[in-house]
This record gives C-alpha cells, sequence and structure tokens, in this order.
C-alpha cells in the first residue's frame, strides 16, 4: 500500500507498514463517560473514523478498538453531585455517546472494552511492572509508576523529565517522585464502596492511564499498528500509557495519530467562554451529514473552526450534493442507482493521491467537488449519455462514501424515519403542479406567489429542463 502517515513520536510523515501484512490494529482513546458528547470529541472520532474507511477502501482487514473510560475522579464527583449511581452516570452518557455517532455515520468498532470489565487484566500488568522494577504500591492501596526508571520517560512529546512540571515540588504521601503517576487508586472513604476492587495491594479503583495500556495488549497484542486520539491527550495520558507498556516490556503503538483541536468562533470552546456547543446541540440545529462534513473539512492536524457561516457553507454543499444526486437517480432509476457497487469503482487517482498522503482530506475535497461540477454539467446536457452521468455518480458517491457522506446512504438512513419526507414531498409536488398551470396559463403573479409562499416556509424551487424541483434551504435553518 502507500499510505504514508504522521507520527507524533517521530514528527515525520513516513510510509505506513502494518506489523502483519494485509491487517491494520488501531487503538483509538474512546470517551470518560462524565456527561454529554461535545463536538471537540466528534472531530476527533470523525476523523478516526474516515482513518478506519480509507484502510478498508486500501484493501485492509481492520481491527478497530475504542475504550470506555467508565470510571474516574469526574465521573464520581458528578454522580455524587446529581445523587445517582456512579455506574447508571456513566452508563446514561455511554449510551449517548454511542447514539450520536451511530447519528454521524461512525463505524462501531470491533471491540468497545470498558475500564470496570477489565480489573485482572490490570491487576497482571502491574505485578509486572513492579517484578520489572518500573512501579512500586505505597502499602494502603495505591499503586505508582516510577518515571525515573524508564531512561525513554517523555520520548512521546519530547520532554525532558527535569524540565517537567513538579520537579522540584515535594511528593504527595506515597510518591517517590512526584511526577510518579498512579497506576491505581486507593479506595476514599467518601466513595461508593461499589466503585473500588480487591487487588493485592489493597482495595482501590483504576488510575486514568493503566486501563489503556491492558486493554491495548488484551485485544491487540504487544505491538499494534496505530495509536488514536485527541491533540489534548498527548501529555500525560499517552506518555503514560507508552510508559507504562514499555516498562512492561511491550512495544505498543508503533504509529501515534493525534488529531487537532476545534475552536468555537475563534475561541477554545469551554462552557465559562459561553460557547460550549454539545452534538446534541448541533445535530438540533443542522442536519448530521453537514455537520460530519463540517467537522472533515479540515486537515485532521489542523485546528477546524466551527461556527454559523462554517456550518451555513456545510449545508449548502450538503444540499447540493444530494440536489444532483436526486436528478441522477430520477434519470437512471432508483434501482440502478443502488446497485452501484462503490468498493468496485476506481478511485480518480488524485483523490487517492490525496488520501494517502496522511489523509489528505481538503485536497481530496477539491477532487469531489470537480467531479461534482463534471455530473451537474453532464446532467444540464441535452442528450447526455446515461453510462457518462451513471459513470461520474458512481465516481463521486464512491469518493463521498470513503468520508461517510454518500448521499443515497444518508437517504435511505432518512428514509427510515416514518415517511416525514414522502409526506412533505406529496405536498410540495402539489403545489408545484399548480404552479405549472399558471404557468401555462401565463399566470404569473399567481405562479409567483405559489414560489413564494414555498421560499417563505424555507422550501427552495428550481426550474430546469425537466420541470421543478425542490430543496430544502440551508439557509432558514437556525444557526449555532
Amino acid at each position: 500500500m502507500s499510505l504514508n502517515l504522521y507520527d507524533t513520536a517521530t514528527r515525520e510523515t513516513a510510509p505506513f507498514r502494518p506489523v502483519r501484512e494485509g491487517a491494520v490494529s488501531l487503538y483509538a482513546c474512546g470517551p470518560t463517560t462524565q456527561g454529554a458528547p461535545h463536538i471537540g470529541h466528534l472531530r476527533t472520532f470523525l476523523a478516526v473514523d474516515v482513518l478506519v474507511r480509507w484502510l478498508e477502501r486500501s484493501g485492509l482487514d481492520v481491527t478497530y478498538v475504542r475504550n470506555v473510560t467508565d470510571i474516574d475522579d469526574k465521573i464520581l464527583a458528578k454522580s455524587a453531585q446529581n445523587d445517582v449511581p456512579w455506574w447508571a452516570w456513566s452508563y446514561r452518557f455511554e449510551r449517548e455517546f454511542h447514539e450520536v455517532l451511530d447519528d454521524l455515520g461512525c463505524r462501531v468498532p470491533d471491540y468497545e472494552p470498558r475500564a470496570t470489565g477489565h480489573v485482572t487484566e490490570m491487576i497482571a500488568f502491574m505485578e509486572r511492572l513492579i517484578e520489572r522494577g518500573h512501579a512500586y504500591a505505597d502499602g494502603h492501596g495505591s499503586v505508582y509508576f516510577d518515571v525515573r526508571s524508564l531512561p525513554d520517560y517523555g520520548s512521546l512529546t519530547h520532554q525532558d523529565l527535569d524540565d517537567m512540571q513538579d520537579a522540584g515540588e515535594a511528593p504527595e504521601p506515597g510518591k517517590r517522585d512526584p511526577r510518579d503517576f498512579a497506576l491505581w487508586k486507593a479506595a476514599k472513604p467518601e466513595e461508593p464502596g461499589t466503585a473500588a476492587w480487591d487487588t493485592p495491594f489493597g482495595r482501590g479503583r483504576p488510575g486514568w492511564h493503566l486501563e489503556c495500556s491492558a486493554m491495548a495488549r488484551r485485544y491487540l497484542g504487544e505491538t499494534f499498528d496505530i495509536h488514536a486520539g485527541g491533540l489534548d491527550l498527548r501529555f500525560p495520558h499517552h506518555e503514560n500509557e507508552q510508559a507504562q507498556s514499555h516498562g512492561a516490556g511491550y512495544g505498543f503503538a508503533r504509529t501515534w495519530m493525534h488529531v487537532a483541536v476545534l475552536t468555537v468562533d475563534g475561541m477554545k470552546m469551554g462552557k465559562s467562554l459561553d460557547n460550549f456547543v454539545t452534538v446534541e446541540d448541533a445535530l438540533a440545529a443542522h442536519p448530521a451529514p453537514a455537520v460530519r462534513l463540517a467537522l472533515l473539512g479540515a486537515h485532521y492536524r489542523a485546528t477546524i473552526e466551527y461556527n454559523a457561516a462554517s456550518m451555513r457553507e456545510a449545508e449548502v454543499v450538503w444540499e447540493r450534493f444530494g440536489a444532483s444526486t436526486q436528478r441522477a437517480q430520477e434519470l437512471l432509476g432508483e434501482d440502478a442507482v443502488l446497485a452501484q457497487d462503490l468498493r468496485a469503482v476506481e478511485l480518480p487517482e488524485a483523490f487517492a493521491a490525496a488520501m494517502d498522503d496522511d489523509l489528505g482530506v481538503p485536497e481530496a475535497m477539491a477532487v469531489v467537488h470537480r467531479t461534482h461540477a463534471a455530473l451537474n454539467a453532464a446532467l444540464a446536457e441535452r442528450g447526455a449519455a446515461p453510462e457518462t452521468i451513471a459513470a461520474l455518480l458512481a465516481e463521486l458517491r464512491a469518493m463521498l462514501d470513503v468520508l461517510g457522506l454518500d448521499p443515497v446512504s444518508w437517504a435511505d438512513t432518512a428514509g427510515e424515519g416514518g415517511g416525514e419526507h414522502e409526506a412533505l414531498d406529496a405536498l410540495v409536488r402539489g403545489q408545484l403542479a399548480a404552479r405549472a398551470e399558471a404557468r401555462a396559463d401565463k399566470d404569473w403573479a399567481r405562479a409567483d406567489a405559489i414560489r413564494d409562499a414555498l421560499d417563505h416556509a424555507g422550501i427552495r424551487v428550481e426550474d430546469g429542463a425537466d420541470g421543478a424541483r425542490w430543496t430544502l434551504a440551508p439557509a432558514t435553518r437556525k444557526d449555532s
């Protein structure tokens, strides 16, 4: 294969060579289920979804693992504040996370392990680290990783241990060094008894970092291909994951993929800035595929901006993809379009080259837009060969499918909602028939009045050689 990926650890883009020929092992840090998913989370998981789709489209067998951190300090604190059992609080937001990713067309991982389901593996991991001299128990139920014991600690983020925060501070009780991090946390009297497990070191619960090392090894082996996650996780989370696994004698991730941050109206998103946008907020204001398109528009390593203007633009683009696809489908026949095998379509060389260059979605989208323009030109040409239109449509759909944006698939999904679109279509077509009759009678005032009424209702009418068509006008939707 010809895929090149940027590795955060080496800071270089290099040819991707999987551990096992023809297969890819991928681990992505999943949600910590303390609250509702926001669009910053979404940006990361959409980028990983595109990676999975491109690897599969390249003919590779992908094993995709994404964990769920279902217990940690914030989950315990927030559940207590809301007088809800911690496990119920966690499960509520785990389900919400799954629902929004389903709504946005994300692939379901092959394995999605929870931290609380892998305590046995974590205990074994800690015992191995202690035996190898990289961890120690404090005698009161906690276990810490000894950062000074590992010469390559800091190598992922290119930091020198002595320059790290807390280097000159006195360690807290139980720690040998202030920079040592918890593998296991001793149970606290004020925490629920159900939030602790018995271990050889005392009763307690997992530290944040240990779970990923234990679960990655459990599902992907001692060395795997790609570890993905948000840029904000590089330190300390991913640095500590790597340290644990290297200390245990495992190769761990060969390539690190980090997705850059998202800003809202030019600022980092935060509740204190009154610009915090949950995925539920975004989906209430905009069509799901438009949200997906907007958050995939920039390169995954570049900061992306979410605002009213970017969403309007995404909605317009998505509406145009859908309108062109619908026109082609009406000309070719629904059965013919649904029978198109997108995996058998040869992708344009420029599109494949862009995707192979560290998932260059902006450059790939430029190819999509050129093909879309060619399809529109063919549709507007009288006497255009159906074979030409079918080939262009298949090419457009195949490229968009790599990005999770095939309009035909999204139309099928929308059709599962109970026939609302069909009912609206019947009503609007009745109005378009009345308008056509008025135009035939040269009653221009009545024809314009019908069009204006539809426009006021948020329905855009386009006249073409094959009659009038309608679409929902993106500008009528609420801005975020």
